[in-house]
């Protein structure tokens, strides 16, 4: 069989109203189609993954194929979305992979030097409003925790990080 236009237009057809044979041959025709399609678009062992994801794509999409049109344009729409979705999915693939990557190289060296920065703020606050910023911002705790190991109530546990970190903003801004 030649996998033509109108060949392939004529088996489309068939397959939409049921012939089970038809779409068959229409199956096999388009995956020849698609391996020679894609040969040049993606590396060699790729191909037949993609090849299956544009006949399911084919598959689900047949209702919305117009027989009074095309059928090539139509299927290399089908194509071309999904080898460009491949391409999305291998580039956020090997951009998480590099975020992981550099994640894992980090030191700890970032973090002592955050830790003494941070340090350095604190100082600049009210001893009160570091230590429940410290308590509830950095380590967690909630609001009635914090009161409770401050001494302080919960009211003056929220006023006390409400200004802290206000004055810690400002700062952070004059130091820009």
């Amino acid at each position: 069989m030649t996998g033509d236009e109108a060949t392939l237009a004529r088996l489309m057809r068939a397959a939409q109203t049921g012939d089970k044979r038809a779409y068959a041959a229409l199956l096999e025709e388009v995956a020849r189609w698609l391996r020679r399609y894609f040969r040049r678009r993606i590396a060699p062992e790729r191909i037949d993954d993609l090849v299956q994801d544009v006949l399911v794509s084919l598959h689900t999409k047949r209702a919305t194929y117009d027989p009074a049109r095309a059928f090539f344009p139509w299927l290399a729409a089908i194509a071309r979305y999904r080898w460009l979705d491949h391409l999305r999915a291998d580039y956020r693939g090997r951009t998480s992979e590099l975020h992981e990557d550099s994640a894992a190289e980090e030191s700890d060296e970032d973090v002592v030097i955050a830790r003494v920065s941070l340090d350095r703020l604190f100082e600049q606050l009210a001893p009160a409003q570091a230590e429940v910023i410290e308590l509830v911002r950095i380590e967690g705790c909630s609001i009635a925790e914090a009161s409770e190991r401050t001494g302080q109530s919960q009211s003056l546990v929220k006023v006390n990080i409400h200004r802290g970190l206000k004055k810690l903003s400002a700062l952070v801004e004059k130091a820009n």
